[in-house]
């Protein structure tokens, strides 16, 4: 087993819904260790920096206007496996699929607006927990 890093978000509609406390004691419990956080709004820029793969597409605008539309939690968490452990944590994309018990099943209501984002690979973390506390 391997300790890593990696990048997990509250979205806007996860802190507007006032879910931070959840989804930090969920991580927390799981038995990784928060180790950077911080509370911003994304902008436009870095909105299509995080998102860069999505920019052009149809959905991207609603992507952007979402994410942007109010503050988000980002942070860094630690532990053995922890890219797979937070996704596992969070659920499938579609809180309609996800399984109860996860984040986005307990909690979500539609795709587009699914509480959480997580890193979904080491090479994602890094590039992404740069761009958030780099």
């Amino acid at each position: 087993m391997a300790v890593q890093r990696t990048f997990v978000m509250v979205k806007p509609d996860g802190v507007r819904r006032g879910l931070v406390g959840e989804v930090v004691s969920r991580l927390e419990r799981k038995g990784l260790r928060l180790t950077r956080a911080r509370m911003l709004t994304v902008d436009a820029d870095l909105a299509s920096r995080h998102y860069a793969e999505h920019v052009g597409k149809d959905f991207y605008s609603d992507l952007e206007a979402f994410i942007t539309s109010g503050p988000v939690l980002a942070m860094e968490w630690e532990g053995e496996e922890a890219v797979e452990v937070t996704r596992g944590l969070m659920g499938v994309t579609d809180p309609k699929k996800a399984l109860p018990g996860t984040i986005r099943g307990d909690f979500g209501l539609v795709v587009t607006e699914n509480i959480v984002h997580g890193s979904d690979s080491p090479a994602s973390a890094e590039r992404e927990l740069g761009l958030f506390f780099g």
